[in-house]
Protein backbone atom coordinates (compact mmCIF):
# COMPACT_ATOMS: atom_id res chain seq x y z
CA UNK A 1 0.00 0.00 0.00
CA UNK A 2 1.52 3.11 -1.22
CA UNK A 3 0.15 6.12 0.70
CA UNK A 4 0.81 9.32 -0.68
CA UNK A 5 1.55 12.40 1.57
CA UNK A 6 0.78 15.48 0.48
CA UNK A 7 3.18 18.66 0.35
CA UNK A 8 1.34 21.89 2.08
CA UNK A 9 0.90 23.43 -1.04
CA UNK A 10 -0.83 20.29 -2.08
CA UNK A 11 -3.02 20.14 0.22
CA UNK A 12 -4.23 24.24 -0.60
CA UNK A 13 -5.04 22.74 -4.35
CA UNK A 14 -6.99 20.44 -2.60
CA UNK A 15 -8.72 22.85 -0.06
CA UNK A 16 -9.66 24.99 -3.61
CA UNK A 17 -11.51 22.38 -5.03
CA UNK A 18 -13.31 21.65 -1.48
CA UNK A 19 -14.34 25.10 -1.49
CA UNK A 20 -15.94 24.60 -4.87
CA UNK A 21 -17.50 21.22 -4.38
CA UNK A 22 -18.75 23.14 -1.01
CA UNK A 23 -20.78 25.87 -3.93
CA UNK A 24 -21.84 22.96 -5.69
CA UNK A 25 -23.90 21.45 -2.34
CA UNK A 26 -24.98 24.82 -1.16
CA UNK A 27 -26.71 25.26 -5.07
CA UNK A 28 -28.10 21.50 -5.32
CA UNK A 29 -29.61 21.75 -1.56
CA UNK A 30 -31.81 24.26 -2.63
CA UNK A 31 -32.88 22.20 -5.30
CA UNK A 32 -34.07 19.36 -3.20
CA UNK A 33 -37.91 19.39 -2.49
CA UNK A 34 -41.07 17.62 -3.05
CA UNK A 35 -41.79 17.44 -6.39
CA UNK A 36 -37.90 17.71 -8.15
CA UNK A 37 -36.30 15.04 -9.58
CA UNK A 38 -33.11 13.66 -9.43
CA UNK A 39 -32.01 14.87 -12.93
CA UNK A 40 -32.80 18.64 -11.59
CA UNK A 41 -30.12 18.27 -8.98
CA UNK A 42 -27.74 16.89 -11.63
CA UNK A 43 -28.00 20.04 -13.99
CA UNK A 44 -27.86 22.39 -10.94
CA UNK A 45 -24.75 20.76 -10.21
CA UNK A 46 -23.10 20.09 -13.33
CA UNK A 47 -24.17 24.21 -14.21
CA UNK A 48 -22.11 24.97 -10.77
CA UNK A 49 -19.09 23.43 -11.58
CA UNK A 50 -18.84 24.57 -15.19
CA UNK A 51 -19.59 27.78 -13.92
CA UNK A 52 -16.88 27.96 -11.37
CA UNK A 53 -14.44 26.33 -13.58
CA UNK A 54 -13.86 22.84 -12.47
CA UNK A 55 -14.22 19.32 -13.63
CA UNK A 56 -16.62 17.04 -12.10
CA UNK A 57 -14.76 13.67 -11.17
CA UNK A 58 -17.60 11.53 -10.89
CA UNK A 59 -19.23 11.67 -14.42
CA UNK A 60 -16.80 8.98 -17.43
CA UNK A 61 -15.11 7.65 -13.89
CA UNK A 62 -15.24 3.62 -14.92
CA UNK A 63 -18.37 4.67 -17.25
CA UNK A 64 -20.59 6.62 -14.65
CA UNK A 65 -22.76 8.68 -16.13
CA UNK A 66 -23.48 11.99 -14.07
CA UNK A 67 -22.07 14.33 -11.77
CA UNK A 68 -23.56 13.22 -8.80
CA UNK A 69 -24.74 10.36 -7.23
CA UNK A 70 -28.33 10.62 -6.06
CA UNK A 71 -29.41 7.89 -3.39
CA UNK A 72 -32.96 8.40 -1.94
CA UNK A 73 -34.42 6.72 1.20
CA UNK A 74 -33.23 2.59 1.09
CA UNK A 75 -30.66 3.44 -1.99
CA UNK A 76 -27.08 3.81 0.29
CA UNK A 77 -24.63 5.29 -2.18
CA UNK A 78 -24.33 5.31 -6.75
CA UNK A 79 -27.46 6.14 -7.21
CA UNK A 80 -28.10 7.47 -10.89
CA UNK A 81 -29.54 10.56 -11.07
CA UNK A 82 -33.21 10.02 -13.09
CA UNK A 83 -35.97 12.57 -14.64
CA UNK A 84 -38.23 9.81 -13.66
CA UNK A 85 -37.45 10.09 -9.79
CA UNK A 86 -39.44 12.28 -8.22
CA UNK A 87 -38.48 13.76 -4.94
CA UNK A 88 -41.73 13.07 -2.23
CA UNK A 89 -42.42 14.97 1.28
CA UNK A 90 -40.56 12.72 3.76
CA UNK A 91 -37.99 10.96 1.45
CA UNK A 92 -34.41 11.91 2.30
CA UNK A 93 -31.74 12.06 -0.40
CA UNK A 94 -27.86 11.08 -0.58
CA UNK A 95 -25.94 13.57 -3.13
CA UNK A 96 -22.80 12.51 -3.34
CA UNK A 97 -20.21 15.10 -6.03
CA UNK A 98 -16.92 15.12 -6.42
CA UNK A 99 -15.13 17.79 -8.22
CA UNK A 100 -11.41 18.23 -9.73
CA UNK A 101 -9.61 22.07 -9.64
CA UNK A 102 -6.03 22.38 -11.52
CA UNK A 103 -5.66 18.24 -10.94
CA UNK A 104 -6.71 17.59 -7.69
CA UNK A 105 -9.74 15.89 -6.59
CA UNK A 106 -12.10 16.66 -3.64
CA UNK A 107 -15.26 14.72 -2.42
CA UNK A 108 -18.19 15.04 -0.11
CA UNK A 109 -21.61 13.78 0.60
CA UNK A 110 -24.64 15.03 2.43
CA UNK A 111 -27.61 13.50 3.17
CA UNK A 112 -30.49 15.73 2.50
CA UNK A 113 -34.22 15.71 4.19
CA UNK A 114 -37.35 16.17 1.62
CA UNK A 115 -40.10 18.46 3.16
CA UNK A 116 -40.72 16.79 6.62
CA UNK A 117 -39.19 13.79 7.54
CA UNK A 118 -39.78 11.35 10.67
CA UNK A 119 -38.65 11.71 14.28
CA UNK A 120 -36.64 8.29 13.18
CA UNK A 121 -35.07 9.06 9.92
CA UNK A 122 -33.84 12.59 11.24
CA UNK A 123 -32.63 10.54 14.25
CA UNK A 124 -30.85 8.32 11.52
CA UNK A 125 -29.19 11.57 9.45
CA UNK A 126 -28.36 13.53 12.79
CA UNK A 127 -26.32 10.49 14.42
CA UNK A 128 -24.51 9.58 10.63
CA UNK A 129 -23.62 13.33 10.93
CA UNK A 130 -22.75 13.28 14.28
CA UNK A 131 -20.75 10.11 13.21
CA UNK A 132 -18.47 11.71 10.84
CA UNK A 133 -17.68 14.75 12.95
CA UNK A 134 -16.40 12.17 15.61
CA UNK A 135 -14.36 10.48 13.06
CA UNK A 136 -12.95 13.45 12.02
CA UNK A 137 -11.79 14.30 15.77
CA UNK A 138 -10.13 11.24 15.01
CA UNK A 139 -7.96 12.29 12.70
CA UNK A 140 -4.60 13.15 14.53
CA UNK A 141 -0.90 12.09 13.78
CA UNK A 142 0.02 9.23 15.81
CA UNK A 143 -3.66 7.83 15.66
CA UNK A 144 -4.84 4.70 13.27
CA UNK A 145 -7.60 4.06 10.84
CA UNK A 146 -8.73 2.06 13.15
CA UNK A 147 -9.67 4.71 15.51
CA UNK A 148 -10.96 6.95 12.69
CA UNK A 149 -13.46 3.77 11.92
CA UNK A 150 -14.43 2.95 15.68
CA UNK A 151 -15.48 6.48 16.17
CA UNK A 152 -18.12 5.96 13.40
CA UNK A 153 -18.94 2.68 14.34
CA UNK A 154 -19.16 2.35 18.16
CA UNK A 155 -21.54 6.28 17.90
CA UNK A 156 -23.66 4.07 15.59
CA UNK A 157 -23.97 0.84 16.56
CA UNK A 158 -24.97 2.28 20.03
CA UNK A 159 -27.80 3.82 18.93
CA UNK A 160 -29.23 0.44 16.88
CA UNK A 161 -28.15 1.47 13.44
CA UNK A 162 -26.15 -0.75 10.74
CA UNK A 163 -22.82 0.04 9.35
CA UNK A 164 -22.05 -0.76 5.57
CA UNK A 165 -18.70 -2.78 5.34
CA UNK A 166 -19.17 -3.43 1.91
CA UNK A 167 -17.82 0.19 0.89
CA UNK A 168 -15.74 2.20 2.74
CA UNK A 169 -13.83 5.77 2.37
CA UNK A 170 -10.55 6.27 0.85
CA UNK A 171 -7.48 8.07 0.72
CA UNK A 172 -7.55 11.34 -2.23
CA UNK A 173 -5.58 13.54 -4.05
CA UNK A 174 -4.92 13.58 -7.56
CA UNK A 175 -6.95 10.28 -8.54
CA UNK A 176 -10.32 9.99 -6.69
CA UNK A 177 -9.61 6.68 -4.80
CA UNK A 178 -6.04 6.50 -3.39
CA UNK A 179 -4.60 4.44 -0.38
CA UNK A 180 -5.41 3.74 1.99
CA UNK A 181 -9.04 2.36 2.49
CA UNK A 182 -11.06 3.87 5.29
CA UNK A 183 -13.58 2.13 6.55
CA UNK A 184 -16.03 3.04 8.98
CA UNK A 185 -15.58 0.43 11.48
CA UNK A 186 -12.34 -0.68 13.57
CA UNK A 187 -10.62 -1.43 16.79
CA UNK A 188 -8.99 1.59 18.44
CA UNK A 189 -5.28 1.44 18.06
CA UNK A 190 -4.79 -0.97 15.39
CA UNK A 191 -4.62 -0.54 11.39
CA UNK A 192 -2.26 2.14 9.51
CA UNK A 193 -1.14 5.12 11.55
CA UNK A 194 -2.29 8.76 10.45
CA UNK A 195 0.97 10.51 9.19
CA UNK A 196 0.68 14.55 8.32
CA UNK A 197 0.36 14.97 4.79
CA UNK A 198 -2.26 12.12 4.25
CA UNK A 199 -5.78 12.89 2.89
CA UNK A 200 -8.70 11.00 3.81
CA UNK A 201 -12.52 10.85 1.87
CA UNK A 202 -14.11 9.36 5.23
CA UNK A 203 -17.70 9.01 4.64
CA UNK A 204 -20.00 7.01 7.40
CA UNK A 205 -22.98 5.18 5.48
CA UNK A 206 -25.46 4.09 8.01
CA UNK A 207 -28.66 2.24 7.72
CA UNK A 208 -31.44 2.19 10.18
CA UNK A 209 -31.39 -1.24 10.22
CA UNK A 210 -29.49 -4.18 9.29
CA UNK A 211 -25.99 -3.34 7.30
CA UNK A 212 -26.43 -5.61 4.77
CA UNK A 213 -26.24 -4.37 1.12
CA UNK A 214 -27.16 -5.45 -2.98
CA UNK A 215 -26.39 -3.91 -6.10
CA UNK A 216 -29.15 -3.80 -8.51
CA UNK A 217 -28.98 -4.57 -12.06
CA UNK A 218 -27.51 -1.23 -13.07
CA UNK A 219 -24.31 -2.13 -11.46
CA UNK A 220 -24.11 1.22 -9.80
CA UNK A 221 -26.68 1.68 -7.09
CA UNK A 222 -26.65 0.08 -3.97
CA UNK A 223 -29.75 -0.66 -1.65
CA UNK A 224 -30.17 -1.73 2.07
CA UNK A 225 -31.20 -5.73 1.72
CA UNK A 226 -33.63 -4.59 4.20
CA UNK A 227 -35.14 -1.74 2.78
CA UNK A 228 -34.06 0.05 5.55
CA UNK A 229 -33.34 3.90 5.42
CA UNK A 230 -29.96 5.01 4.38
CA UNK A 231 -27.59 7.94 5.23
CA UNK A 232 -24.35 9.03 3.78
CA UNK A 233 -22.21 12.02 4.62
CA UNK A 234 -18.38 12.09 3.31
CA UNK A 235 -15.78 15.26 3.78
CA UNK A 236 -12.62 15.15 2.19
CA UNK A 237 -9.86 15.61 5.73
CA UNK A 238 -6.25 16.82 6.03
CA UNK A 239 -4.06 15.21 8.57
CA UNK A 240 -1.29 17.71 9.48
CA UNK A 241 0.44 18.19 13.11
CA UNK A 242 -2.44 20.60 14.12
CA UNK A 243 -5.23 18.08 13.54
CA UNK A 244 -7.73 17.27 10.82
CA UNK A 245 -8.53 19.88 8.25
CA UNK A 246 -11.34 19.70 6.54
CA UNK A 247 -10.89 20.76 3.00
CA UNK A 248 -14.77 20.65 1.54
CA UNK A 249 -16.34 22.79 4.71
Amino acid sequence: MAIAIKTPQEIEKMRASGAILRKVHQAVEQAVKPGATTMDMERVAEATIKELGAKPAFKGYNDYPACLCTSVNNEVIHGIPSAKRVLQEGDIVSVDCGVILDGYYSDAAMTYAVGQISAETRKLLEVTEASLRQAIEAVQVGNTLGDVGAAVQEMCEAEGFGVVRDFVGHGIGKSMHEDPQVPNYGKRGKGTKLKAGMVLAIEPMINAGSADVKVLKDGWTAVTVDGSMSAHFEHTVAVTKDGPLVLTR
